[in-house]
């Protein structure tokens, strides 16, 4: 009886095998599109979202590159192309309220699967001898006619406020970097964008030298570093001290707003757009002999190393027919794929200083991976506006006409399908926490510049090393990707200050733990 069920089970298994394979054919599922950052940056200042239809026109010339991603200026000289953040609404003649560029880009962008990331100028406060209409502008408020603590002004070592009529913010002044924090997050937390962009992350241009910086003599700057330093004196430019304070015063400031946009929306991507002078640090002894760290106190490199940006995007600004600017863009294309650490670099050529076959082979070199085995994730054309260096003789339309072809037409067009953008994993399924804490008197009055260190409790022999950190200007402090786990925190006390100086925190992941200090007071 056994063989005969087997045998009617057996020939039953075939019956309904033979069913299945001579029915329809499975439809296999569509397989992922690669990601590969691929983006314009939309300037303010010429035409694409001043209007609906010039934000229909910017989505269709995305699209036909398969571009995934739009950086669009929004806050462009603490005037915003929006309705809805600390910024003002701008005075440039974009169409009247209630339209909102910002709200516009966003809808049409999203809805043909497009990223919107919202291109913030942090350090650049005012560029005409014409003041902003809005009584609330930071020029207005805090700019040439504000005196003592109110006035924001960057300024030389020579008194220099002004290169032309461009004025600049410190960003050793506390209250305008708290400005700025608070400003970005009302961006994230106002409209659905998908990152921020930060752009003059850095003091400004126009130094005496290409060693150092001229900048950052603001005198409430000034009396914070004499402060932390018991000095009296002015620094010198080159001053090493001076140098590295206001480096990590751009650092703190990129840290903060990391943070903050962490507290607003987790998954919003930080950007910043990075300096690439000269040479790269190949060629002129390593990344702080180069001009991006030495001359303008921008450490993107390091801000990827402590995980403080998501993504940095070159400036890399280089004319590919000049033999040593060609140079200059190899060599800063290999280091920033080389530094991402973890994170995400994207090269940013300017399409406008090349022919659209240059920019084509820019292009190839971006994607390609470092005698390392390296990979940027992609590609970021500087600028919409002007697609190449040839427009003032063939016209706007046909020379974005050839570098839509030259990108997605072809066997090898780089471009040819669409992509997706890079996820980021530590953020969409973090391993790792973060801490945040803020140091005061009794009265408000913040403990700046004070040192706290992070140490871990329990993690086994594997734990890592304590790391250091000191106070902004407005006491806050913040550890970025602490493994998940129980830490004491500890406080080096200025003197005349008591207080308990330890706190514990536990870490858990994609968490901000606060440390919970008390107000500490001065001895009497």
């Amino acid at each position: 009886m056994r063989r005969i069920v087997a045998t009617l089970l057996t020939a039953l298994s075939l019956l309904l095998g033979s069913v299945v394979l001579a029915g329809p054919a499975r439809a296999e599922p569509p397989a992922s599109p690669p990601e590969q950052w691929r983006s314009y940056w939309v300037d303010a200042f010429n035409d694409g979202i001043y209007t609906p239809e010039q934000v229909s026109t910017l989505i269709d010339d995305a699209l036909a590159i398969n571009a995934n991603v739009l950086i669009v200026q929004t806050a462009r000289r603490y005037d915003c192309f929006c309705n809805r953040a600390l910024y003002p609404r701008t005075d440039a003649a974009i169409a009247p309220a209630p339209y909102d560029p910002l709200d516009e880009v966003i809808a049409q962008a999203h809805a043909a699967g497009l990223q919107v990331h919202a291109w913030v100028n942090v350090n650049t406060l005012w560029n005409s001898t014409t003041p902003p209409r809005s009584a609330d502008h930071v020029f207005n408020r805090h700019g040439p006619a504000a005196e003592g603590r109110d006035r924001w002004l960057n300024r030389k070592a020579d008194g220099t406020e002004l290169q032309g009529a461009n004025s600049y913010i410190d960003p050793g002044h506390p209250d305008a970097a708290a400005y700025i924090v608070e400003a970005i997050r009302s961006l994230v937390r106002e409209y659905d964008v998908d990152g921020i962009n930060l752009d003059y992350i850095r003091y400004p241009d126009g130094s005496s030298t290409t060693t150092h910086s001229d900048w950052g003599y603001n005198e409430v700057a000034l009396e914070r570093f004499r402060r932390v330093t018991g000095r009296t004196d002015i620094p010198a430019p080159d001053d090493a001290t001076w140098s590295q304070w206001r480096r990590d015063q751009v650092t703190s400031l990129v840290r903060r707003i990391y943070f903050g946009m962490w507290e607003e929306n987790p998954s919003a991507r930080l950007s910043v757009n990075a300096i690439t002078y000269g040479f790269g640090p190949q060629s002129v002894g390593g990344w702080q002999a180069t001009r991006t760290y030495a001359e303008v106190l921008q450490d993107w490199a390091g801000w990827l190393a402590e995980g403080i940006t998501d993504t940095v995007v070159t400036m890399n600004y280089k004319r590919d027919w000049n033999p040593d600017q060609a140079q200059m863009y190899s060599e800063w294309t290999r280091f920033l794929a080389d530094a991402q650490a973890g994170r995400h670099g994207v090269t940013g050529p300017a399409l406008y200083l090349n022919p659209v076959e240059g920019s084509l082979a820019q292009l190839r070199e971006a994607l390609a991976p470092t005698p390392a085995g390296n990979t940027a994730v992609g590609w970021s054309g500087y600028s919409y506006a002007n697609p190449s260096m040839d427009v003032a003789e063939n016209g706007l339309a046909a020379e974005r006409e050839r570098l839509t072809a030259a990108l997605t037409t072809g066997p090898d067009a780089p471009f040819a399908e669409p992509a997706a953008v890079p996820g980021m994993a530590w953020k969409s399924a973090p391993r790792d926490g973060h801490v945040t804490g803020e140091l005061t008197l009794r009265d408000g009055t913040p403990l700046d510049q004070t040192r706290v260190t992070l140490r871990p409790l329990g993690l086994g022999g594997g734990a890592p090393q304590p790391v250091r950190t000191v106070t902004d200007g407005t006491g806050w402090f913040g550890f970025a990707h602490a493994a998940p786990g129980r830490y004491l925190l500890t406080v080096d006390l200025p003197s005349g200050v008591v207080g308990v100086p330890v706190s514990t925190v536990v870490v858990r992941e994609g968490r901000i733990a606060e440390a919970p200090f008390a107000p500490f007071r001065p001895v009497r």
